[in-house]
């Protein structure tokens, strides 16, 4: 339902089993004609062969990718020529301070660290993220 009213779905949640996959070929027919679709989430989230057909019939505008099902994109890949992608080079969540901030976590988990505390930004490895 939540395709159906978007121009522009956004996908950013985590790899884990229930996301793989989450964006085939039904949720890319449901989006409106016109409609656009960024990835900066995870590459297997999103159906490739799915999202090719949906561009190259016209019924998506355009997509930004800025991962994929397998990385680096090989070089002879379809998306790296298709007009209707823009591929960006996973770096999507640099910026201006992004170094500042993430030195800074990194100092502070080290001072957590060494004075037994809990660290910042732990992954759970159940959760897949």
């Amino acid at each position: 339902r939540l395709a159906a009213r978007s121009d522009v779905l956004v996908v950013a949640a985590p790899e884990t089993p229930e996301t793989v996959g989450l964006v085939g070929a039904s949720v890319l027919a449901a989006l409106p004609a016109g409609a656009y679709l960024v990835n900066l989430a995870r590459g297997a989230l999103v159906d490739e062969e799915a999202l090719r057909r949906a561009l190259d019939a016209g019924h998506l505008a355009a997509c930004v990718l800025d991962v994929f099902a397998s990385e680096p994109l090989p070089p002879t890949h379809p998306f790296w020529a298709h007009p209707r992608v823009l591929v960006t080079p996973h770096v999507s969540g640099v910026t201006a301070q992004f170094w500042e901030r993430e030195t800074a976590l990194i100092v502070d988990n080290i001072r957590r660290y060494r004075a037994a505390r809990r660290l910042k930004n732990v992954v759970n490895p159940e959760a897949g993220y």
